[in-house]
């Protein structure tokens, strides 16, 4: 792939959006921190500085070198950005006398800048800053103001360098996706040549070459980045990939059964291999959602090895990971020092000496599925509600039963299959129930009942980074209340979840 656009991260929350409205352009793209990017930049075609949250007056600033940027090739500054070519080259950045953050609109753009061609007047833009630009940068010429932000947008006299005060990655900016795809494709004339047909032509050319002959086992989940990144080498090396598919007794109801034989339809060469009473019987009594993954993802590994040893000269180990991952791992702030941990098969132990590759690992996750879809993979599996790595077992509050799988395994099996049949599976980004650790007092028929709770969670999101509850409608919402109240022995009462991320997450624990 070529690599087409550099995009330098000064620890924006933003920085994502930028790469992902890049990708929407059909052009390829990467993220670097601002202080560990490539020293050849030769195939790069253009250049992207992101928001930060530290302000350029600040002793600590992120300070690059641009040495080899500036000037020399086409460069978009955003907000920091904006605000450091200004503030270290003539011009001046001070507080804000005004609140600048959220929407504003256009009030002036400059007559005939490619920049902003096809963006109307008054266009609405979402600003996020305390500070401001004062005075442009040397050279610098003015090309949009808001009400309260003279230097709304610049650019370099001499030079295919922009720079803009607002964030055009956001939703909130209306015509952020054209001024993006002014600069790249009309003015910096980067190729639009990154779409799903090419990367899977590349990918499996590349993992022929890299794999060769040699033999490869990958851990299936059920889930679409497994299932994409093994069809991707299925592909490329056939019956020489060994799929593994674990049943930790934690997955849906029946889902162990019907995924696995899902995939022996496509033709991958998978085994199954039930251990959900190994699982149970090491997580029993344990009520720590930490431990329980540590504990998930530590039998996990072990089941994996056995079942790894019984094969013969492997030579490689493949993983789903995919590009939000990378990027975390790389982050200018470092590694999260307090991310959950996961029982997929990133831990797995050194003795298995295995080398590592992962065909996803570039794309996100809206890509996986449109990569899925290139690869002829059943729309149902590539539409699947993402599933926690750890089961059931985070989404059953406090310790872990046989009785207490059954019960949110029946729960879940009523929830899911009524937003399906009810045409809501579709619209909601997750769904899932959650069993909590308190009884209820009910009444059925003429006696008092004392039995489970469970809520009920749907969301709609894009990346999980953040979510709003989904207003799913009241008819639905009692029917199901009804039909698990009256199918699932062990629950009388039924709740509904209209938390948003933030302050809440997704999962419960």
């Amino acid at each position: 792939m070529q690599h087409n656009v550099l995009i330098l991260d000064f620890g924006s929350q933003y920085t994502q959006l930028i790469a992902r409205r890049v990708r929407e352009l059909n052009i390829f793209c990467e993220i670097f921190p601002y202080n560990n990017f490539p020293q050849d930049l030769s195939s790069f075609k253009a250049v992207i500085l992101s928001g930060s949250p530290f302000s350029t007056r600040a002793d600590d600033a992120p300070h690059p070198d641009l040495s080899q940027i500036r000037g020399k090739m086409p460069l978009l500054a955003v907000c920091y950005g904006a605000q450091y070519l200004a503030h270290f080259d003539g011009g001046e950045v001070g507080a804000s006398s005004t609140r600048e953050y959220g929407r504003a609109n256009l009030s002036f753009i400059k007559d005939g800048e490619p920049f902003f061609a096809n963006v109307p007047a008054n266009s609405q833009v979402w600003m996020s800053h305390s500070d401001t630009i004062k005075k442009l940068p040397t050279g610098g010429i003015r090309l949009a103001s808001t009400h309260d932000v003279e230097n709304a947008a610049y650019k370099i006299e001499g030079e295919t360098t922009y720079a803009i005060q607002f964030h055009p990655e956001v939703y909130h900016s209306t015509d952020g996706k054209q001024m993006l795809e002014n600069f790249l494709v009309n003015i910096a004339e980067v190729p639009q040549n990154f779409t799903p047909n090419a990367f899977v032509e590349e990918i499996v050319s590349e993992l022929q070459q890299k794999i060769g002959d040699d033999k490869v086992v990958l851990g299936l989940s059920g889930g679409v980045d497994s299932t994409v990144a093994a069809v991707l080498l299925n592909k490329a090396i056939g019956k020489n990939l060994y799929c593994i598919f674990v049943n930790n007794g934690l997955l849906r109801k029946n889902e162990f059964e019907s995924v696995l034989h899902q995939y022996k339809d496509m033709g991958l060469n998978v085994k199954g291999v039930d251990a959900s009473d190994r699982f149970l019987s090491q997580l029993a009594g344990i009520d720590d959602p930490e431990t329980k993954r540590k504990t998930i993802g530590r039998v996990f590994i072990e089941v994996f090895d056995d079942e790894a040893h019984l094969l013969t000269d492997v030579k490689f180990l493949a993983q789903g990971t995919i590009y939000p991952d990378v990027i975390e791992s790389v982050s200018v702030k470092g590694p999260s020092a307090t991310i959950k941990s996961h029982h997929n098969v990133g831990g797995l132990p050194d003795f298995m000496k295995l080398q590592v590759v992962e065909p996803l690992r570039m794309l996100f996750k809206d890509e996986v599925r449109r990569v899925g879809a290139t690869l002829g993979i059943d729309p149902e599996l590539l539409g699947r509600h993402p599933f926690p790595g750890p089961g059931l077992s985070i989404r059953i509050l406090g310790d872990i039963t046989k009785e207490k799988v059954r019960i949110l395994q029946d729960v879940d099996a009523i929830f899911i299959d009524g937003l399906k049949s009810w045409g809501l599976y579709d619209k909601v980004w997750q769904a899932g129930a959650i069993l909590l650790p308190v009884n209820s007092v009910g009444v059925m028929g003429d006696e008092r009942t004392y039995e489970k709770v469970v809520a009920l969670r749907a969301v709609e999101s894009t990346d999980g980074m953040t979510a709003d509850w989904v207003h799913l409608p009241y008819d639905f919402l009692m029917k199901i209340s009804n039909e698990i109240i009256n199918k699932v022995k062990g629950v009388n009462r039924v709740v509904y979840d209209i938390s948003s991320k933030p302050p809440a997450t997704i999962e419960w624990e």
